[in-house]
This record gives structure tokens, sequence and C-alpha cells, in this order.
């Protein structure tokens, strides 16, 4: 089987896939604020992952040309290990998120393994492509095919982030008596005085508006409102430590309006960068809603 893949004919595009596939992979990779995953040997993982995809997806349009169906059928065996990928990731991060000071939650947690998983199918559409190309319009056709699905990859390496459904402005955090208020929305109750000071001193404080029902459905999810506080708490610190539950940043709702009031206590007080920071929070796919497309009788929500 292997000696009939490698024939003269092949071994142009099978490189080409198998190499731009490898590319792709690392050009999807990146460790950014939430360090995952770790360097090196995270990457390490991921990338190996990813030479595995990309030769299974640059082989399997030479070996169907060459009637060789039972190469193809690798692919499904392929399917079943990236979806263990997918567990791996959900375990680990699972096992981190419990010593987190602000956690991530379920609902970002499976984002993020969904991701992982769903690249090294990405990987294989790429190499796959890139070799169908290379076969059938000659190496400059595998070239362009490749660098074309590179972009694509790139395009479809994010998704969509909080900034396009919510307007977000920033609001006065007050402490009256020992109710604690990021403006007219009620936060917690916080009894220590030396806790009140300190709010009162470092607090900051958010009113997310959503755009439309279905935003607002959206960010009523609890798993929506823990991976804001998370990517917060990651990327301006958080003024706080463990078993203190009165300095914990919190997101609550206005149940008349569906706004959010974010309570924060960052380590750097920067009003611009928790704007920025805030509005950059993936929306997550698990807790995604879209009540507007219902065919059911239209109402407020």
């Amino acid at each position: 089987m292997m000696k009939e893949l490698l024939a003269n004919e092949f071994v142009l595009p099978l490189t080409m896939g198998f190499v731009f596939g490898i590319l792709c992979r690392i050009h999807l990779l990146r460790t950014d604020y939430r360090q995952y995953p770790t360097y090196p040997h995270g990457k390490i993982i991921q990338v190996s992952l990813g030479v595995i995809a990309a030769a299974l997806g640059s082989v399997a349009i030479p070996a169907l040309l060459k009637e060789n169906y039972t190469a193809v059928t690798f692919l499904t065996v392929a399917a079943q290990q990236f979806r263990d990928v997918r567990n791996m990731e959900r375990t680990t991060l699972s096992e981190i998120d419990k010593q987190e000071l602000v956690p991530r939650g379920g609902p970002y947690i499976e984002g993020i393994a969904m991701v992982f998983e769903g690249r090294n199918y990405l990987v294989i559409f790429c190499s796959l492509v890139t070799t169908s190309a290379a076969i059938f319009f000659h190496w400059w056709g595998g070239l362009i095919a490749g660098i074309i699905t590179l972009l694509l990859a790139r395009k479809w390496m994010s998704g969509k982030t909080l900034a396009l459904i919510v307007d977000i402005k920033e609001a006065s955090v007050r402490v009256e008596g020992k109710d604690l208020y990021v403006d007219d929305i009620y936060i917690m109750n916080v009894g220590l005085e030396d806790s009140q000071t300190l709010i009162r001193e470092q607090g900051m404080g958010y009113i997310l508006t959503p755009k439309d029902a279905n935003a607002t459905v959206t960010i009523a999810h609890p798993g929506q409102r823990q991976a804001i506080l998370h990517d917060v708490a990651t990327q301006l610190g958080v003024y706080t430590d463990t078993g203190e539950p009165s300095l914990t940043p919190l997101v609550k709702r206005d149940l008349s309006t569906g706004r959010l009031g974010v309570f924060l206590l960052p380590q750097v007080k920067d009003v611009e960068q928790a704007i920025a920071v805030i509005g950059a929070v993936p929306i997550l796919e698990s807790v995604f809603r879209m009540p507007q497309k219902s065919k059911a009788p239209k109402q407020e929500v």
C-alpha cells in the first residue's frame, strides 16, 4: 500500500499536503493570556497531534485514487482519537480550574476543549484540499489551495466576542450600609468594614447592556458570566485571596432589563483596558442562544 501511495505522481502532492497541514496546526497554536497550552510541553503534544492529522488528510485522496479503500477507513479511527483529545483537554483544564482564584467554569472549559478537537479537523481539511489541488492542478494548484486554506483556518480560528452583542460602560461602585451596588444593580452583602474600605479604594464596576434578545439570553447564562470574571482576573489580576468571599469579583443580573452589573477588584485599575478585556471575552458556543430564530410567537425577553 505504502509503495503505491508513494508512486512518483503522488510524492509531491503528499509532501505539499503534509507540509501545509503542519503549517496550519502551528499557525493555529497560540499560548495567550490563558496560558494554555503551556510552553513547551503542551505545544509539543498539540503539534504532534497536528502531524498525525496532516498525514491522514494528505493520504486520503491518493488512497481513493488507488482504490485502496481500507486506507481511507483510518480517517474514522482518527476522528475517534481526536474526540479523545477533547476529553483529555477537558480533564486537564478541570483539574487546573480547581486551584484558580477565579475559575473558568465548565462551559468555558468545554469550549476550549472543543476548539482543540476542531483544529485537528481543520488540519485534515487543509492537507486534504492541498493534496487534491496538487494532484488535479499540478504543484501550483496545491500551493494556491494551501495558502487559501491557511487563510480560512485563520478566519475560523476565533469565534465571536462580547463586544458584538453588548454595550459596555463604566459604572459607579458604592457601598450603602452593608450592601454593595454597581450603578443600580445589587451585587452582594459586605459586612466587614475593612472589606468595604478596600472595595471603595480598589473596586471597579461595569454595566453590560445587551443589544438584542439573543444577547439578553446569552449573557444571562452563569457560564458566560464566569468567563467574563476569569478573563478579567487573568489579564488585570485580582485583589483577593482564598477564603475571602467578600473580595470575590461577581456578576449580577438586573432581572427587569437583562443588564449585567460586573464588580471587579483588579490589581491593575485601568478603566479602558478593563472595557477592552470584557469586550474580547469569547461568546461560549455551549451557552449561545438565539430565541429570535424561533418560529414561536415573538415576545420581548
